[in-house]
């Protein structure tokens, strides 16, 4: 994923951008493309390339290109960040995400569900900023089952069609490895509370279809806490203070994004302090 945030920096700051988006989604720069054009951005300032590694190697080894940016998996990142330091490129290297929230008892309750699902389950969970992680503190830890209620009325299918909350994930690989780490969740001591796994779409049977799942009671040494699963998945972690879900944040080996839900100001400014 390209974050549509790099290149309009880059511009404005003088330079020429060379954008390779990634060889699953290869059609949304397209898109992006045609809205340049129609402000008559100059030709050869935004420069599309598409492609896989052999694309990615040949951009980090090209002699003319002076920094990078990447958005992506850990392998592709550790790869580029590698490169970049041999050939004396300045690189900036954004890998694995675990994004967490906070949701305190005294939260508006019916705003802070509909947040959850959306975070959790919209673009079926396939972006660097889906909400991955629900730490639920004290008394708020009886909401799960709301969010599962509320997850369950998505409706499912194609992307191209009009209605849906919930697409299929990218490729069949990604299915697989969601699909194996649900299968982890219980065997480590999880509960299920909702299970997407075995659904299957009435009209496109061999779809690599997820539905939304939930998996409640979650530790940090759960494979599924430490591993970035990027697809809808939320799991659920219980704690009984806002300093315990700070802690519980600030012990994770990734990072990215947090939020809370509450209605105090104290609590809401000693978590972003």
């Amino acid at each position: 994923m390209i974050p549509l945030w790099m290149f309009p920096l880059a511009i404005t700051c003088g330079n020429t951008f060379v954008l390779k988006p990634s060889e699953r989604v290869p059609g949304a720069m397209e898109h992006m493309c045609k809205l340049l054009k129609e402000i008559n951005l100059p030709k050869g300032v935004l420069n599309v390339v598409q492609g896989g590694f052999d694309t990615t190697s040949h951009i980090v080894h090209h002699k003319d290109i002076k920094a990078v940016s990447f958005v992506g998996g850990n392998r592709a990142g550790e790869y580029i960040y590698k490169v970049c330091g041999e050939t004396g490129k300045r690189a900036q290297v954004n890998m694995g995400a675990k994004n967490h929230c906070v949701i305190m008892p005294d939260s508006d309750k019916e705003d802070a569900l509909n947040a959850i699902v959306n975070a959790a389950f919209g673009a079926s969970g396939q972006r660097c900023m889906a909400l991955t992680t629900a730490v639920f503190v004290g008394d708020s830890k009886e909401w799960v089952h709301d969010i599962a209620k509320k997850a369950q009325s998505f409706k499912i299918g194609s992307g191209a069609e009009q209605g849906i909350d919930l697409a299929p994930v990218c490729y069949p690989e990604l299915k697989e490895r969601i699909l194996s780490l649900i299968g982890t969740a219980e065997k480590e001591g999880a509960r299920v509370v909702l299970d997407g796994s075995k659904y299957v779409h009435p009209k496109f049977g061999t779809g690599n279809f997820v539905a939304p799942t939930i998996i409640d009671n979650v530790t940090p040494d759960m494979t599924v806490y430490k591993e970035e699963i990027f697809g809808p998945v939320l799991i659920c972690c219980h704690v009984n203070t806002l300093q315990e879900a700070i802690d519980f944040i600030n012990t994770n080996d990734w990072g990215n994004g947090t939020s809370i839900f509450t209605k105090s100001g104290s609590a809401a400014r000693k978590f972003q302090y």
